[in-house]
């Protein structure tokens, strides 16, 4: 069985029309890179998990943010290496200066057997719709096209 994580694409709707939020990747790997690399934040399921539930409680973790509003279920997303993302749109025009992430350990730099920890999310942002589509993993793209087709933009 394929394993499935869950997130949610949060927009909100400034003057200039509709915002996405992405979250892009901690640690040393994704340091540097910018563009195809952002994503929505999201999580594993665990077994039996609600996913709305799973997608909230990821986020939280992800992002330091608890997200209310009205989750509509966006088409799920198959991965290059077989995994299946589920997303959900729901609008929140979220703070995000209060970002903060939770924290993994890994063996940096490779083979000095040092462990470091890094935030699992060392940033997130809001971004236009053209600007969204360029950020984002190529596999994760078309939940911003959904979401826009969704929202009727």
């Amino acid at each position: 069985m394929p394993r499935t994580s869950a997130g949610l694409l949060v927009y909100r709707r400034p003057a200039e029309g509709v915002e996405f939020l992405l979250a892009h990747p901690g640690g040393p790997f994704w340091a540097r890179r910018d563009a195809g690399v952002w994503s929505i934040p999201k999580g594993l399921v665990e077994e039996g998990e609600d996913l709305v539930a799973a997608a909230r409680r990821e986020v939280a973790e992800e992002i330091g943010l608890e997200i209310e509003g009205d989750f509509q279920p966006l088409e799920p997303l198959k991965q290059k290496g077989g995994k299946i993302v589920h997303a959900f749109l729901v609008e929140a025009d979220l703070d995000i200066d209060t970002f903060r992430s939770n924290l993994f350990e890994m063996e940096w730099p490779p083979r000095s057997g040092e462990t470091r920890a890094f935030p699992e999310i060392d940033r997130v942002g809001w971004f236009s719709f053209d600007q969204a589509v360029l950020k984002i993993l190529p596999g994760q793209a078309a939940f911003i096209h959904q979401a826009i087709d969704t929202l009727g933009l």
